[in-house]
């Protein structure tokens, strides 16, 4: 009994001392903490898809979808707009054959074959619309997080152009503007500061700066960041004060933002009608008329 006594506590001690010693010699100090902070890493290139992965197995699928030209650049913008990248789009459409083709076989399988009901009225129409529900699956999708990113680039804006202001009344250039704009780590994982750093390395590679913002606009599809480009491109041309010029933008998209967010608290007395309606008008009725009823009930009997 003594010695399994020990050997426990001798574990228990050696277990203890090596989570300790895990702790602190695998921790960060402060001051390398701070050093990735202010030098973080570069990310890493993407890889084409490797063959055999599940991703490369999707865009052989959907490589098999056959759209007009049309469609298939706007589901590509959308995607690019999303924040996806363009090679994605067969993947995209692979979801959508998978999805379509998938969801029905799991109502098969999991409850109409169980059930013996596998070739009804009633299980085909559900068939079919599982089978149009996972084909317009990855639409909507697509469309909210494109809604989002695009929502957040908005927002994003007019605290961009703020720090563009003062950099530019600084001293700083355009382009170093747009360069110092994207280092700040307030925008670090920004759709905008990115779209702006990819701006900027095309600007670099010699493409000219306001085709570069214009591709910028483009990829966004936010009307704000095509006028912000507009704007640029004016003021460039005719020689304006672009600090002005910037300030007096920002202070419009706030106006707008404020003036959006009124229309939206406006719209909720109005939103709220159903509830009352539906839940609250019910149960007041219930409350205020059910003695009322009872006491005219025991009247008439």
């Amino acid at each position: 009994m003594i010695y399994l006594i020990s050997i426990i506590v001798f574990t228990s001690v050696m277990l203890l001392s090596a989570a300790l010693l895990y702790q602190l010699l695998l921790r960060k100090s402060v001051l390398v903490a701070r050093l990735d902070t202010l030098f973080p890493k570069q990310a890493k290139t993407k890889q084409p898809v490797e063959s055999g992965t599940w991703a490369y197995k999707l865009s052989r699928i959907g490589e098999t979808v056959k759209l007009p030209p049309q469609e298939h650049s706007k589901y590509t913008k959308m995607l690019v707009a999303a924040g996806c990248s363009r090679d994605s789009v067969y993947r995209f459409f692979g979801w959508k054959i998978l999805l379509a083709s998938g969801l029905p076989l799991l109502f098969l399988f999991l409850y109409a074959t169980p059930r013996q009901v596998t070739f009804t009225s009633q299980s085909i129409p559900i068939m079919v619309a599982c089978a149009i529900s996972g084909y317009l699956l990855p639409s909507y999708w697509l469309y909210a997080k494109k809604k989002n990113r695009q929502l957040q680039i908005f927002h994003t804006l007019p605290d961009v152009l703020d720090l563009m202001t003062v950099c530019v009344e600084a001293g700083l250039s355009m382009d170093a503007a747009l360069i110092k704009t994207t280092e700040t780590p307030q925008f670090d994982k920004d759709p905008l500061a990115q779209e702006i750093k990819i701006a900027t390395m095309e600007t670099r590679a010699g493409k000219p700066r306001i085709e570069s913002l214009k591709d910028m606009a483009e990829r966004t599809m936010v009307d704000d960041v095509k006028s912000f480009v507009t704007m640029l491109a004016q003021t460039e041309r005719f020689g304006t004060s672009l600090s002005q010029a910037l300030r007096s933008y920002a202070d419009s998209l706030r106006i707008k933002r404020r003036q959006i967010a009124e229309e939206a608290a406006a719209k909720t007395t109005i939103k709220m009608v159903f509830p009352l309606i539906l839940f609250i008008f019910p149960a007041l009725l219930v409350v205020i008329l059910g003695p009322a009823l009872i006491q005219i009930s025991k009247i008439f009997k």
